[in-house]
């Protein structure tokens, strides 16, 4: 649970979370490249006070989530074409930012060019997230808040996303054990027992689909994210006395968890610290360096990679986030200008 005390920070993180969002969604223009918004909607994090909680990402078209650029630009497996934004494109852009550990999540949805080609299905999702908030009092059970979501999906001739759920967050930890329903699973589905407590920080983010199952998949490869994070489950001391790591490994591993702790960073944002044991090195050299740390470090536990997400029927999805601090009274948006 959130203290009083701690507020300030949380609402600060949302706060910038929320004018990255506010004021970068206009550069998701025709004929622009995908790696430039992400590094611009970075820049305006850290500008404005805050750091990335996760690298921004930029999700199109049939794709839900969890896509962010690499080094070498690749683009996802299965996307055709260049990653370069196209009229009618209808485009999630999710940004996490943090303060001292105090998070706030949020993602919005526009259509590129403004055609009027998904307007009912960008508002189905807005209203779903808002109507999802409006039921987030204390002692709310998770699958009231699941119902909520799905029918303004329903409502508006959607399917909601049914393996995608909301999440609870704490200092330093984005998914802090606790899911939220973002379609009708019942009451007595056994991944959403519970309900609403007060004090909590929750991420409401529920996504439609003009797909007909309402499911996502896995990209591959596992790591066709580009975005890994620090477990938290592996000491680097232990490993290196057990001999599950080399000095320059363990080395690398603490560089990487004192700069990220067990926050979701990018593949883009640490391989360049590998140019401080091997200044030397040229390009090739470094990433073969680099992929055989990865292997290792995700062989061990010390690290796990993600996988860029999309919809199974390759329908188009929206999405809408806030993240909601829950007081006695009911909910408290975080994630405003």
């Amino acid at each position: 649970m959130v203290e009083e005390q701690d507020l300030k920070q949380w609402r600060d993180a949302g706060h910038v979370a929320r004018r990255t969002l506010e004021g970068i969604k206009g550069e998701i223009v025709e004929g622009k490249e995908w790696s430039e918004v992400i590094d611009s909607a970075e820049r305006f994090i850290r500008r404005h006070g805050g750091k990335a909680a996760f690298p921004v990402t930029i999700s199109v078209n049939e794709m839900a989530a969890h896509y962010t650029s690499n080094t070498e630009l690749t683009p996802p497996e299965g996307f055709e074409g260049e990653m370069i934004f196209q009229k009618g494109d209808l485009v999630k852009l999710d940004v996490g930012v943090h303060i001292k550990g105090a998070l706030g999540d949020n993602a919005l949805t526009v259509e590129v060019g403004n055609g009027g080609e998904h307007t009912e299905q960008i508002r189905a999702a807005r209203e779903a997230r808002d109507a999802a908030i409006e039921k987030m009092h204390p002692g709310t059970p998770w699958h009231v808040i699941g119902e909520a979501a799905q029918q303004a999906s329903i409502d508006a001739g959607f399917e909601p996303i049914r393996n995608l759920s909301g999440h609870k967050m704490e200092r330093w930890n984005l998914h802090s054990g606790v899911s939220i329903p973002m379609f009708a699973c019942g009451p007595n589905n056994p991944g959403y027992k519970g309900e609403v407590e007060a004090g909590g920080v929750y991420a409401i983010e529920p996504f439609n689909t003009t797909g007909k199952s309402g499911m996502i998949e896995n990209v591959p490869p596992s790591d066709s994210s580009n975005i890994l994070r620090v477990t938290g489950d592996v000491k680097i001391r232990k490993a290196l006395s057990k001999g599950k790591l080399k000095p320059l490994g363990a080395t690398m591993a603490r560089y990487i968890e004192e700069r990220y702790n067990t926050l979701p960073f990018a593949e883009r944002w640490a391989f360049p610290l590998l140019s401080k044991p091997f200044p030397e090195e040229g390009e090739e050299s470094l990433r073969r360096k680099w992929r055989a740390l990865i292997k290792k470090l995700t062989s061990i536990r010390f690290l796990e990679v993600y996988s860029a997400l999309r919809d199974v029927d390759k329908g188009v999805v929206g999405q809408f986030e806030h993240t909601v601090y829950v007081t006695e009274g009911g909910p408290e948006i975080l994630t405003v200008e």
